[in-house]
């Protein structure tokens, strides 16, 4: 018999769009996970991960090609490498948590330029200044009528994850926001 391969296809395949002010992209693909554990795993966690968990209300840390997002006291969205397993890694830390692969229910969409913040604030209630919102910062918050993930990557690089079902209807209000933007 011969063997299946199941190829998938990201939700936003060939979409590009925004404005000189308000670029949009298709994030690469990357493994995502949901991680839940009480402060007293961290520091395993951490270690395990190969990244060290933010443990501050809206603030993210990047080592090794991974990044983890801080999402609530005991909650953390971690990114990576496609071929990563997260699942894998956090089971080798040996402390109660709970690591859940999500890799195919989100989608990122990159918004940079000068005029990305204007294109996210769009359709999100978020203060997005730099006092509010600096570099490195992320939460989870709504945009339009979904929830949504933003991390600042840079100073006019952000990523908006969404999930996957969602994709199409934010990769359009972000369009319409980039438009804005460019006015």
């Amino acid at each position: 018999m011969a063997e299946l391969e199941i190829l998938r296809r990201s939700a936003l395949s060939g979409l590009h769009g925004g404005s000189a002010a308000a670029q949009l992209t298709p994030a690469p693909a990357a493994a995502r996970a949901s991680l839940r554990a009480y402060a007293d795993a961290v520091p395993a966690l951490s270690a395990a991960l190969g990244v060290t968990l933010p443990t501050r209300p809206k603030t993210s840390v990047s080592a090794n090609g991974v990044t983890a997002f801080w999402l609530g006291p005991d909650e953390w969205m971690l990114i990576g490498p496609e071929d990563t397993d997260f699942v894998a890694l956090a089971a080798n830390s040996n402390v109660l948590h709970s690591a859940v692969d999500i890799s195919h229910r989100n989608i990122g969409i990159i918004v940079s330029g000068s005029g990305a913040r204007v294109a996210i604030n769009s359709a999100c209630p978020h203060d997005l200044t730099d006092a509010f919102f600096p570099v490195g910062a992320c939460t989870r918050t709504v945009f339009g009528k979904m929830e949504i993930v933003l991390h600042r990557e840079s100073e006019d690089v952000w990523r908006v994850e969404c999930w996957r079902s969602f994709a199409d209807y934010c990769f359009g209000m972000l369009a319409e926001g980039a438009a804005d933007a460019g006015i």
